[in-house]
Protein backbone atom coordinates (compact mmCIF):
# COMPACT_ATOMS: atom_id res chain seq x y z
CA UNK A 1 0.00 0.00 0.00
CA UNK A 2 1.28 3.30 -1.10
CA UNK A 3 1.31 6.38 1.25
CA UNK A 4 2.11 10.31 0.80
CA UNK A 5 3.34 12.17 3.75
CA UNK A 6 3.40 15.97 3.18
CA UNK A 7 5.20 18.06 5.31
CA UNK A 8 4.09 21.86 5.54
CA UNK A 9 5.44 24.94 7.68
CA UNK A 10 3.60 28.32 8.45
CA UNK A 11 0.14 27.51 8.40
CA UNK A 12 -2.10 26.84 11.31
CA UNK A 13 -3.42 23.43 12.13
CA UNK A 14 -7.07 24.68 11.53
CA UNK A 15 -6.57 26.21 8.39
CA UNK A 16 -4.77 22.99 6.55
CA UNK A 17 -7.45 20.74 8.53
CA UNK A 18 -10.40 22.78 6.81
CA UNK A 19 -8.60 23.16 3.37
CA UNK A 20 -7.94 18.95 3.54
CA UNK A 21 -11.51 18.38 4.85
CA UNK A 22 -12.92 20.58 2.02
CA UNK A 23 -10.52 18.73 -0.82
CA UNK A 24 -11.54 15.77 0.61
CA UNK A 25 -14.37 14.63 -2.23
CA UNK A 26 -11.61 16.12 -4.98
CA UNK A 27 -8.59 14.45 -3.43
CA UNK A 28 -11.02 10.75 -2.93
CA UNK A 29 -11.56 10.97 -6.72
CA UNK A 30 -8.08 10.89 -7.36
CA UNK A 31 -7.34 8.18 -4.96
CA UNK A 32 -5.84 10.12 -2.12
CA UNK A 33 -7.39 9.16 1.27
CA UNK A 34 -6.73 11.29 4.05
CA UNK A 35 -5.53 9.41 7.26
CA UNK A 36 -3.50 11.37 9.53
CA UNK A 37 -3.15 14.84 10.22
CA UNK A 38 -0.86 15.81 12.75
CA UNK A 39 1.09 19.20 14.53
CA UNK A 40 4.60 18.75 15.29
CA UNK A 41 4.89 19.38 19.40
CA UNK A 42 8.42 20.36 18.48
CA UNK A 43 7.37 22.92 15.90
CA UNK A 44 4.34 24.11 16.69
CA UNK A 45 4.87 25.74 12.64
CA UNK A 46 5.50 22.29 11.35
CA UNK A 47 2.08 20.18 10.22
CA UNK A 48 2.32 16.77 8.56
CA UNK A 49 -0.53 14.90 6.95
CA UNK A 50 -0.45 11.61 5.92
CA UNK A 51 -2.29 10.34 2.59
CA UNK A 52 -3.12 6.23 1.45
CA UNK A 53 -2.91 6.10 -2.08
CA UNK A 54 -3.98 3.77 -4.91
CA UNK A 55 -0.86 4.78 -7.32
CA UNK A 56 2.03 6.59 -7.20
CA UNK A 57 2.25 7.89 -10.22
CA UNK A 58 -1.24 9.06 -10.71
CA UNK A 59 -0.90 10.78 -7.27
CA UNK A 60 2.70 12.57 -8.32
CA UNK A 61 0.81 13.91 -11.52
CA UNK A 62 -2.29 15.47 -9.87
CA UNK A 63 -0.08 16.50 -7.25
CA UNK A 64 2.18 18.10 -10.06
CA UNK A 65 -0.93 19.41 -11.66
CA UNK A 66 -2.25 21.39 -8.60
CA UNK A 67 1.06 22.54 -6.96
CA UNK A 68 2.29 24.07 -10.98
CA UNK A 69 -1.38 25.66 -10.63
CA UNK A 70 -0.83 27.14 -7.24
CA UNK A 71 2.77 28.46 -7.98
CA UNK A 72 0.99 30.23 -11.75
CA UNK A 73 -1.47 32.02 -9.47
CA UNK A 74 0.70 32.58 -6.55
CA UNK A 75 5.17 32.13 -7.02
CA UNK A 76 5.26 32.58 -3.05
CA UNK A 77 2.81 30.25 -2.60
CA UNK A 78 3.42 27.86 0.53
CA UNK A 79 3.35 24.29 -0.40
CA UNK A 80 3.70 21.50 1.37
CA UNK A 81 7.19 19.04 0.93
CA UNK A 82 5.91 16.09 -0.37
CA UNK A 83 7.44 11.95 0.39
CA UNK A 84 6.40 9.03 -1.46
CA UNK A 85 6.39 6.00 0.70
CA UNK A 86 5.66 2.35 -0.83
Amino acid sequence: MAHLLAKLRNVKYEVINQVLENDALVHAQEGLFLEHLWQNVDDENEILFLFRINDIEHAKSFIDRVHSQALKENPNVNLPKMIYLK
